[in-house]
């Protein structure tokens, strides 16, 4: 099988290696630390609002996400938001980057054929 392949095409999400679980991970802790702002259901909303009004600028992946859980925080607090939180976010986006590549069944599958 591995010789008849041709093309493989990479659309750089969740489609190739699993990281969603990894995000969702993270949105979890970033609540959790800014729960004194907001209620933990409204806080979830926050960063996705960010993440697409900064989207032209960051594009997709786990910097831009950290960036804009910063922003968030700092929006969310008024400026407020203590800097022990700032880097406790810095933690949660080196620890995301820090995770296992961990390539979803389908495509061991095929790379094992």
């Amino acid at each position: 099988m591995k010789n008849s392949i041709k093309t493989i095409a990479f659309d750089a999400d969740d489609t190739l290696w699993i990281n969603e679980t990894y995000f969702q991970e993270a949105e979890q802790q970033f609540c959790t630390l800014l729960e004194n702002y907001l209620p933990g259901d409204s806080i979830s909303q926050e960063p996705l609002e960010t993440e697409l009004k900064n989207l032209h600028l960051y594009g997709y992946g786990v910097k831009g996400f950290v960036w804009c859980m910063i922003e968030t925080a700092s929006r969310v607090s008024a400026g407020t938001v203590p800097l022990k939180i700032v880097d406790d976010i810095l933690t949660i986006g080196q620890e995301h980057l820090e995770k296992p590549i961990e390539l979803l069944q389908v495509l061991r599958k095929l790379w094992s054929s």
